[in-house]
């Protein structure tokens, strides 16, 4: 496995006919390519007009599909873990359904459908795996919990079998089930497994993170969210795609989307700023079935290769020190007089003038800085260095 691509964005703006086109892409350039999905609206099977399911499905020459089902991955990586805890929260009087319910924490199914990525590591089947992501940046967290995971659960279980055998004596005083070593076992291994998919997901020359948008509100503001996210985790973002761009048409109708979409694009261009950006149009019918797929791939790469690391560095960086936090980004000005700033809430806006007015540039802020305020900013080079500090 050479190449990881994750492809992320809100619902609806075209992650995964993006997804399928760089598979399609890359299979035509002679790369060994898997694609899955761990979208649960099943939409691998409708981009191709064929059926995809939980297995590998040849899709054409170089190419194979997997639609991952969270609930079979779930059943193979964790089951015996999810009947203890389940069985913890029945012994305390919980009704059984119930218990199941919370024993299934947040993100675990996405973490054990990605876990498919770090049995693949093992193998030399695939070149790029290309994996379309669950609609929104919440989908980021879950990229980074299998660090944080394996690092509180290898300490915590790491006691575990020193107190089992303790346990089974007071088990009948306390009433709540002692861990099998059968449980203990499953744990470690499932700790050893989320690490590994954690190196692989931070290594920056493997693995990066593709964020899609539509030129609208909505979805621009969903991916400067997920960007800054990507930063915070560690995690490498090289591209962003905007697509669904309304071709300039004789037609007063539409006079007033394209304005108002070509505003955004420039917006999505200094936020994302220096992150390379594709562009491609609404296209004049679905992008649904190979054919079509492919024409997208051309407009989105022409003659590059998708299977590149197109950026490796981060635009946001953060430190945290005593009672200051600080965030560190790249701007596209470089003469301090030329922006001004202000925080509102869980955003910071950048008002930066231009010959040819304001131009605002909304940066969402990490929850690090709730309950600080706003203490400075300097610029340093193209670097844009912005302290906050607890009230």
């Amino acid at each position: 496995m050479k190449r990881v691509i994750f492809y992320t964005g809100k619902g609806g703006t075209g992650k995964t006919v993006t997804s399928c086109a760089t598979a399609l892409a890359c299979s035509k350039l002679g790369y060994r390519v898997l694609l899955m999905s761990t979208d649960p609206a099943h939409t691998l099977s409708d981009a191709f007009n064929m059926h995809i399911g939980n297995e590998s499905t040849l899709v054409k020459e170089n190419l194979y599909a997997m639609q991952i089902d969270p609930v079979v991955e779930m059943g193979k990586q964790y089951q015996q873990l999810l009947a203890y805890f389940a069985s913890l929260f029945s012994s305390r009087g919980i009704d059984e359904t119930i218990a199941y319910e919370i024993a299934m924490l947040p993100g675990m199914t996405q973490i054990f459908s990605m876990l498919r990525l770090e049995e693949l590591s093992y193998s030399n089947d695939y070149d790029v795996v290309i994996l379309d992501m669950m609609a929104s940046g919440e989908a980021l967290r879950y990229l980074y919990l299998p660090k944080l995971v394996g690092s509180l659960s290898r300490r915590l279980f790491s006691f575990a079998g020193l107190f089992s055998g303790m346990a089974r004596i007071i088990e009948p005083i306390a009433k709540m089930p002692a861990p099998s070593s059968d449980v203990i076992k499953t744990e470690i291994e499932l700790i050893g497994k989320l690490e590994r998919l954690a190196d692989i997901l931070k290594d920056r020359g493997l693995t990066s993170i593709r964020l899609v948008a539509n030129p609208d509100l909505f979805s621009i503001e969903n991916a400067k969210r997920s960007l800054m996210a990507a930063n915070l985790f560690g995690l490498n973002v090289d591209l962003a795609v905007i697509n669904k761009i309304i071709p300039k048409v004789d037609e007063p109708y539409f006079a007033g989307w394209i304005r108002q979409q070509e505003e955004y694009v420039r917006d999505a261009e200094m936020n994302f700023y220096p992150i390379p950006i594709r562009k491609a149009r609404l296209f004049e019918s679905e992008l649904r079935g190979i054919d079509m797929l492919e024409r997208y791939a051309r407009e989105l790469f022409g003659d590059y290769d998708p299977a590149d690391v197109f950026f490796k560095e981060d635009i946001f960086t953060f430190e945290y020190k005593d009672d200051s936090f600080s965030m560190r980004f790249r701007v596209p000005f470089t003469e301090k007089d030329d922006f001004e700033l202000e925080r509102l809430g869980d955003q910071l806006t950048i008002r930066v003038r231009s010959t040819t007015g304001n131009i605002v540039n909304i940066v969402p802020l990490p929850s690090a800085t709730v309950g600080m305020r706003l203490s400075k900013a300097r610029l340093q080079g193209s670097e844009l260095i912005v302290t906050f500090e607890r009230e």
